[in-house]
């Protein structure tokens, strides 16, 4: 997975009972647009991810 800084992600819950978390791209730390991202998640909490199968971009309606 490749994104910029600003970017909007989506992790959804990989087990029963876990809410998708979403999140902005605040930076991205690895080479060439790749991972690690440290992503700011919409209720403050900010994490340094390396993005899996339950994590994509989230893509808005224009």
């Amino acid at each position: 997975m490749r994104v910029t800084v600003g970017a909007r992600v989506v992790i959804h819950g990989a087990r029963v009972g876990h809410v998708e978390r979403h999140g902005e791209v605040l930076e991205v730390r690895g080479e060439d647009s790749g991972p690690p991202f440290l992503i700011r998640f919409d209720d403050g909490h900010e994490s340094l991810i390396f993005p899996g199968p339950d994590c994509e971009l989230e893509h808005r309606a224009d």
